[in-house]
Formats: structure tokens, sequence, C-alpha cells
């Protein structure tokens, strides 16, 4: 695990060639058909032959839950185990690694979308006020500008009539598992990594992708709560510049970044590997 652009895809490739292992992927926007250059997708080509899971599964339009990819990575793990192969989870989304690999629990709770359609009506800061007044320990852990995560904070306490943090508990850990994180000993030099992602993003052609999304799917969540989806349409919209959407996207990634760090070093297990 590691933040964006700290080089999982290509150390994961390598150690699967070492160790005879395959990749799942766990990453919250690779599942999603279609989320390709803003997603840094790795290409078949850049896959080098190892199987991947957990990539271009579902479509833009689906809610994929870290239950569902709980339940999916599980599967995985038993495939490639039985193929003799060692399993490698690998990606930036800290819950799905603490809900599949940690001892932390989840409550399972369908998604409620007439609630949902009702709570995206409402501008950010407000849903955080209301999730502090339902939950004040989920509040304190969701990025107020996360709308996605708020909502479905606020949703899960609605329907379990208690806070979503009181609900979530402990398990035993199922796995026997290494813990490997990459990052950068200084910090500019990942942010160089990501300025030069987004400008490659450019490069192959991330407005024609937005466009080409926009078209088929139209400006659903999963969608327009994307960084790099998000300001190239404000930028399509004619709410910015090109140049200013383009810096908006760099300094977004930043700003992930930091935050898929101070989650990952929650867990004192991980044995970093800075460069």
């Amino acid at each position: 695990m590691g933040p964006t652009a700290s080089g999982k895809t290509s150390y994961s490739i390598d150690l699967a060639k070492k160790i005879n292992g395959e990749i799942i992927s766990a990453d919250s926007r690779l599942v999603y058909k279609g989320f390709d250059i803003a997603a840094a997708k790795p290409t078949l080509e850049e896959r080098q032959g190892i199987e991947h899971y957990l990539i271009d599964i579902v479509e833009p339009e689906i809610d994929y839950t870290v239950a569902n990819f709980s339940d999916d990575a599980k599967v995985a793990i038993t495939k490639i185990v039985e193929k003799g192969k060692i399993p490698i989870v690998v990606g930036g989304t800290g819950l799905y690694f603490r809900i599949l690999l940690e001892d932390f629990a989840l409550p399972r709770v369908e998604a409620d979308l007439k609630l949902r359609e009702e709570l995206e009506k409402l501008p950010t800061e407000e849903l955080h006020k209301m999730l502090s007044d339902l939950d004040e320990g989920s509040a304190k852990k969701i990025h107020f500008n996360n709308k996605v995560k708020i909502i479905r904070a606020i949703e899960v306490c609605k329907i379990l009539g208690k806070p979503m943090s009181v609900a979530q508990g402990k398990k035993e850990p199922e796995y026997d598992v290494e813990w490997i994180g990459l990052n950068f000993k200084n910090r500019e030099d990942l942010y160089k990594k990501i300025e030069k992602r987004v400008d490659i993003m450019v490069e192959t052609g991330i407005v024609e992708e937005t466009k080409a999304l926009l078209e088929k799917h139209g400006r659903i969540g999963n969608f327009i709560n994307t960084i790099g989806y998000k300001e190239i349409l404000s930028y399509l919209d004619n709410e910015i510049t090109f140049e200013e959407a383009i810096a908006q996207i760099k300094l977004n990634t930043r700003h992930y970044a930091k935050r898929q760090l101070t989650w990952f070093r929650r867990n004192e297990l991980i044995n970093w590997i800075e460069q």
C-alpha cells in the first residue's frame, strides 16, 4: 500500500514475479469500467502477464461498497491460493485493507437510494454538521469535503439507529499478512511524481475520456466525485480554464495522498520502504 504515484503497480508486479504471486486490486476506482486514465489503471501491457483481480468489474452506476470488495477479495484470495500462488493485495484505499486484512468489522447496511438522493441535494458543510450530530466519532475521521463518505455514514447511522462508530466492531484477523508500504523520504519527491502523472494523464487523453464517460453515464456520483474527472468537468462547464483544471487536479491529488498516508500510518505493522 501507499499514496498515489508511489510506485505500487511496478513494485507489486516485480514482487509477483519473484514470489509466484497474483494481484488483487484494493482501489475503489479501479473496479469501475471506463475509469482508466484518471484512475491510473494499469494497462494489460503494464501488468506484464500477471493476473489481476477486481479491476473493471462493475459499471460506474453501481455503488461498489467496501463489503462488496471484502467478499470479492476473499473469493480471489481462495482462488489464488488454490492455484498454489501467493495473493498480493495492492492499492491505496485504506478502508479496503482495514476491513479485509485487519481486525476491523464493518456493519453491513444496504443502500437507501431515496435517502441518498435527498442527502445529495444538501451542501457538504450541512451534511458534515448532520453527521457530527449523529456520530461525532465518524465525523472527526471523515474529511469534511468527502461528500460520498459523509452521506454513507449518515445512511448507516439512520438505518441502524445508532452511531456508525458504535456499530463498528472488532474481529479476529483472517489472514497472515506481511504489510509493505511504499513512500518517498522527501514529500516533495512524491508531489513531483504526482504532477508528472497528471501531465501524462493530459497527454493520454483525460479530457476525451471525461467527455466519453459523461456522454455514456451522465453526471452520476461515482463519476463527478472522482479526482481528475470532476476538475475536467468544471473546465467543460466553462467554470474554470483548462490550466486551472490541471492545477486543481494536482492540488487535489496531493491532498488525497496526504490523507492516504495519515490513514496508513495508523497501522503500526506496515514495513515502510522509502525511496
